[in-house]
């Protein structure tokens, strides 16, 4: 259970967290915010995946993402996952009805076949915030890069303002500098088509980062690229004007049902597990926002720091 966990240690060795006024000092003296235990067994970054023509092929994907609360899952379960599920078999989408996935909101995205990643990466981790309150709100439809086909998404963003807004985006830019040294190049859905119709800023993110949508520092300021939200189809279908239609219109009934969105409070970051497309398909390691202790899920065990 969660207040088992022992606590996080900012003593371990080479350890170097950052908190929101720590990071925006580091950012203000143009310093990179990349702890120093991300070297350790970082690998060989292989970028000439980038410019093929096809995608990547995927090994495995991990992730560091914020959970989304129980009682959020059951509030969509109850009200917009029956319809949905609905449209998706009328149009034929029956992988999209079935496919796994834990519902979260995504903090960075790596590439990499190496099992040990998931422990690396908790290792790298920069430390989390306490637990974070925001209001999601606005379903919508999004393509990977704009005449791609796919992957695509149907996705449900987060309110682009107040404190639990800043949080998020605080933690992405130093997490994304922690973590993406451990990928062992882009992540597969950034390749091929993709690649070759997104615009120059998101291609120098793929090329420096590995994934696009994160932020980083560059000449001492934060450059926001990310765009935190929860989604709920994810597809490697052609988009095709029949789907884009069908699936706005159902966006704008969702939209009908929470005009005033969701509110949510976050209580955990996990390091996962993700499918090409970029649904969750298992936890490794749960960390709790509250006293920063960490479970192996797997095992139940609790990771001494």
């Amino acid at each position: 259970m969660l207040n088992r966990f022992a606590g996080w240690s900012a003593a371990r060795p080479g350890a170097r967290f950052w908190s929101a006024p720590a990071l925006a000092v580091a950012m203000a003296a143009g310093l990179a915010v990349t702890p120093a235990a991300a070297d350790r067994g970082a690998p060989q970054i292989d970028n000439s995946a980038i410019g093929q023509e096809a995608f990547r092929p995927h090994i495995r994907t991990w992730g560091l993402v914020f959970t989304l609360p129980e009682d959020v899952v059951g509030k969509l379960n109850a009200t917009v996952a029956g319809p949905l599920k609905e449209q998706l078999l009328a149009l034929g989408l029956e992988t999209e009805a079935i496919r796994a996935n834990i519902p979260h909101v995504t903090v960075v995205h790596i590439h990499n076949p190496d099992e040990q990643t998931p422990a690396r990466m908790l290792a790298a981790l920069p430390k989390p915030p306490g637990p974070v309150q925001v209001q999601l709100k606005k379903f919508y439809t999004t393509e990977a890069a704009k005449g791609a086909g796919s992957p695509w998404w149907l996705d449900l963003g987060v309110v682009k303002q107040g404190d639990g807004y800043e949080t998020l985006m605080s933690y992405n830019t130093a997490a994304a500098a922690a973590l993406a040294p451990l990928r062992d190049g882009p992540l597969p859905r950034v390749t091929g088509p993709v690649h070759a119709r997104m615009g120059e800023a998101g291609r120098e993110l793929v090329r420096a980062m590995g994934v696009s949508g994160v932020n980083v520092v560059k000449d001492g300021k934060e450059v926001r690229a990310h765009n935190p939200h929860n989604t709920l189809v994810y597809s490697t279908k052609p988009f095709t004007p029949a789907i884009s239609a069908a699936m706005d219109d159902l966006a704008a009934h969702f939209n009908a049902i929470f005009p005033g969105g969701v509110p949510a409070t976050f209580g955990t970051v996990s390091i996962v597990e993700l499918g090409f497309a970029g649904n969750v398909t298992r936890e490794v390691y749960r960390i709790s926002l509250k006293d920063g202790s960490a479970l192996d899920v797997a095992s139940g065990e609790t990771i001494r720091r």
